[in-house]
Order: structure tokens, then C-alpha cells, then sequence
């Protein structure tokens, strides 16, 4: 029963740690596609830079070129916001899971020990009747 009982624990374990592992994938996968935006928002802002240069520098081109860095930088905040949320709620659904499985776990050691008590006190009764017997 104790092997048994343990067994159980041990594949609990094992199921949690996988599901914490395949949350972890996902939470590295979005954050690399994060960091290939910043890199194509970098590029993009790169060339824009390099294309108003070539372009005379009139008023209208500076100008649009404030706009093109105010845009930038709204879209880096707007990136960085939306990583913190998905890291909050990555972080906030691995605890959730957790509880849930330490819930578990110990509903599932209660009922293991609730039948181990059980049939220990059947094995002592089986005892004592044999021990009347002879």
C-alpha cells in the first residue's frame, strides 16, 4: 500500500512538473516572438531613420520623423505592457495550477490514508480472531 501510495504521489508529481514544463514552453515561445518583434521594430525604425536622412531636411521630414519616433516608442511601451500581462497571467494560471494540484494531492493522500487506516484496523481485528482461534 505504501508503495502504492507512493506510486500515486510520484505520478502526481511527475504530471505537475510536466504541466509546469509545457507552461514554461509557451511562456519562453511568446516571449521569443516578443523579442523578434522588438528586433523587426528596431529594423523598420532603422530604415525609416536612414530614408528620412536621404530626404532633404525640410521641417515636414523632421517633423515626420518625431512622429515615427513617438510612434516607436508607443509600440515598445504597448510590447512591454502586453509581455508583463502575459507574464502575469502565465504566472498567475501556473499558481492557480498548483493550488489545484496540491488540492488534489492532498484529497488523494487523505483518501489513501483513510484506506490504509481501514484495512490496518481489518488486518488487527484478523489478528485478534486468529489469535482467539488457537
Amino acid at each position: 500500500h505504501e508503495r502504492e501510495h507512493d506510486r500515486e504521489i510520484y505520478e502526481l508529481i511527475t504530471k505537475h512538473e510536466e504541466e509546469m514544463e509545457k507552461l514554461r514552453a509557451e511562456l519562453n515561445k511568446e516571449q521569443q516572438c516578443l523579442f523578434e518583434l522588438r528586433q523587426q521594430m528596431a529594423a523598420t525604425h532603422k530604415a525609416e531613420i536612414e530614408q528620412a536622412q536621404l530626404q532633404s531636411q525640410t521641417v515636414h521630414s523632421l517633423e515626420l520623423e518625431a512622429l515615427r519616433l513617438s510612434l516607436n516608442n508607443m509600440h515598445t511601451s504597448q510590447l512591454e505592457l502586453t509581455q508583463s500581462n502575459l507574464r502575469k497571467e502565465k504566472e498567475t494560471a501556473l499558481m492557480e495550477l498548483r493550488e489545484m494540484l496540491n488540492d488534489k494531492r492532498a484529497q488523494e493522500v487523505a483518501i489513501l490514508q483513510s484506506r490504509h487506516q481501514l484495512e490496518w484496523e481489518k488486518i488487527k481485528e484478523q489478528c485478534l480472531k486468529e489469535k482467539e482461534e488457537l
